[in-house]
């Protein structure tokens, strides 16, 4: 690649520490910041639409005198942790074994260290799923009339716009970089986390960012006309498809983030990908019957 200069190329080098706790010296990063943003604008998009499920019907195991409101704040409440911690569990699980498990094997004391980085999103994702399954096992009694697959269709939309707002963390903390590029919006990242030289590149985390965004306004917009006639699952299929098929086309410009990428034509995250496309594809050839 040529070495001449852009003027037009953004120099991108921010400082990943936010801020420090006194006394504490404990230092709050940007992607922590961005991470749990993101979780807190899905409750405040999840909350009003489950609302809206729940005043449908009243179906539930508590005292008349009760209102949707308040067991729709109860529900989701209780929803957050078991997604927050499927999250977290799933993604640096994903990380340890999807792209660096020959690393974690010598050294799995590291495993727990999640400072220092290293969550993938197909665990993430699947940590969520295993998440929202014990959930509705426990609390589907209490909650008849929120089948499973409509809790899905609810959380996929907000999700979608939480998975952007990780991509911009992971901008700020020059991590998952793109492959280099001459493209006038190509960005020179300072100090790229993998180990990668400073040249201009693929803004790759941008590039899924609006993916992600683009995803939550079109599920977003389907919801808000026409739930009433989308059959259960619809949307979480539609994630799915959307979601990690931009995922996959992506990867053809980013560095590669596994130690077995360079085996084959394919990255590891698309060949992770792809069963979550198919998952989304069956999702929604689904008969109408709600499960």
């Amino acid at each position: 690649m040529s070495t001449h200069l852009n003027l037009a190329w953004l120099y991108w080098d921010p400082q990943r520490v936010a801020l420090t706790i006194p006394y504490f010296d404990i230092a709050i990063m940007w992607y922590g910041i961005l991470f749990a943003l993101g979780f807190i604008v899905a409750y405040l998009i999840f909350l009003p639409m489950i609302k809206k499920e729940m005043d449908k019907s009243r179906k539930f195991l508590f005292p008349e005198t009760t209102t949707t409101r308040a067991l729709s704040i109860a529900y989701t409440d209780r929803l957050v942790w078991f997604i927050v911690i499927g999250t977290i569990i799933g993604a640096r699980l994903g990380h340890v074994f999807f792209y660096d498990w020959p690393y974690y094997q010598a050294h799995p004391v590291e495993i727990i260290m999640i400072r220092n980085g290293g969550l993938a999103s197909h665990g993430g994702a699947i940590g969520v799923i295993l998440a929202i399954c014990l959930f509705y096992r426990w609390n589907h009694k209490k909650y008849p009339s929120i089948p499973f697959l409509t809790l899905l269709d609810l959380i996929a939309v907000p999700t979608a716009l939480t998975a952007c707002f990780i991509r911009l963390a992971n901008f700020v903390n020059q991590e998952i970089v793109g492959t280099e590029s001459t493209l006038p919006w190509a960005i020179i990242f300072g100090h790229p986390a993998e180990t990668a030289t400073v040249v201009p590149r693929h803004p790759a985390q941008l590039y899924e960012a609006a993916a992600y965004l683009a995803t939550f306004a079109i599920l977003y917009t389907l919801w808000l006309k026409y739930s009433s006639r989308l059959k259960p699952g619809m949307l979480c299929g539609l994630f799915f498809i959307l979601i990690f098929t931009s995922r996959f086309f992506i990867e053809f410009i980013k560095m590669p983030q596994s130690m077995h990428s360079n085996e084959s034509f394919l990255q590891t995250g698309q060949y992770l990908s792809i069963p979550f496309i198919i998952l989304g594809i069956v999702m929604m050839l689904l008969p109408k019957k709600p499960l």
